[in-house]
């Protein structure tokens, strides 16, 4: 008994902290966006100084996660709990990269004079913040209704790099001047896309954990019609 609830204790203690990873890089998204928008150095700079924080995180849980695999007998559904947090962390750590990769290119820009273009910035982060958001909640509650919305949400997010890319394109096709502050903005669409599809592979561990069931990629892809 006693080991039991020393178990869970420590799988409350991975899950405490997972949340905090969570918040964290959806900070740094919210933060890099306001830098490319308002062209602001200083929360730009403060995006690159979390990063470090969230790449601790991510060793920190892994250690944590094999220490209790190593140490304890856990049942089927918490070691897959624990695989799906070492999944998860891998995800939050390249979502917090591709933010550096954002405000490494709001630098960029921050240097040049300021570029009027049709790529709605905050409307794409918005969407792949609640993402993120939305694939965490479904992992803290077991949702997996939840998670598959969130798979299927990435249409959007999709969408709106494509309007992004077209746009841009159509700028640097009229004015030849504009091609390297909008391939620039056109890294940041991308990046914003990645962090997409990072947050579509947390909702996909979301089912694994839950219900045993590998749906990388089946989610995204629609049932055969009779």
């Amino acid at each position: 008994m006693e080991q039991h609830r020393t178990l869970h204790a420590q799988l409350d203690s991975i899950r405490r902290r997972l949340l905090e990873m969570a918040s964290a890089v959806e900070e740094m998204i919210a933060d890099a966006t306001v830098a490319i928008v308002r062209r602001d150095v200083t929360l730009a700079a403060a995006v690159l100084e979390r990063d470090r924080a969230v790449d601790a995180l991510e060793m920190e849980l892994d250690e944590a996660c094999h220490s209790v695999l190593a140490r304890n007998h856990p049942t089927a559904i918490d070691m897959r709990l624990l695989v799906a947090v070492m999944k998860i962390t891998a995800d939050l750590e390249r979502i917090g990269d591709s933010t550096v990769n954002m405000v490494q290119a709001a630098s960029k820009l921050n240097a040049q004079p300021p570029l009027a273009h049709g790529f709605d910035v905050e409307r794409m982060s918005v969407l792949v913040q609640a993402m993120l958001r939305g694939a965490i909640d479904a992992f803290l509650r077991r949702d997996v209704a939840a998670a598959t919305a969130i798979v299927r949400a990435d249409d959007d997010v999709d969408d709106a790099y494509k309007r992004a890319f077209a746009a841009l394109l159509e700028l640097m096709t009229a004015d030849p001047a504009t091609v390297g502050r909008a391939v620039h903005l056109l890294l940041v669409a991308r990046n914003l896309e990645r962090i997409a599809d990072h947050a579509t592979n947390i909702a996909e561990d979301v089912v694994y954990y839950v219900e045993g069931r590998d749906v990388r990629h089946a989610l995204a892809v629609p049932p055969p019609t009779t």
